[in-house]
């Protein structure tokens, strides 16, 4: 019985790393070059070759030390590439949509009452 608990257990952790491969793969693959170059990070084709060996590697590779690596390597993308990415393309903007100014209330910007 415990066995069968460990199993599900790796099998549900395979699933994990596999998802979020494939949704790092997602967003380098839709990521635009120029951002990769701008933000002095390796190249567009380098991240995508890497996560999609990853995403190969856990479809069908079941050896836990390529997955590792694997998970390691989707892991620096996602808190690493990613937020830099959406910086240099305007996506980031500490949580404000639309890139907006500073003085811009939630309802839009705020004059100060005049």
């Amino acid at each position: 019985m415990l066995l069968s608990g460990f199993g599900t257990l790796l099998s549900l952790l395979n699933l994990a790393m596999l998802v979020l491969a494939v949704v790092a793969l997602f967003f380098a693959a839709t990521a635009r070059e120029d951002a990769y170059r701008a933000t002095d990070k390796q190249s567009k084709v380098f991240w995508l070759v890497l996560l999609g060996v990853t995403v190969a590697v856990n479809l069908f590779v079941p050896m836990l030390f390529l997955q590792i690596a694997g998970l390691v390597a989707t892991i620096v993308f996602m808190v690493d590439v990613r937020p830099a990415i959406k910086q240099v393309s305007g996506g980031g903007g500490g949580g404000r949509r639309g890139g907006g100014s500073s003085s811009d209330g939630p309802y839009g910007p705020y004059n100060g009452g005049r």
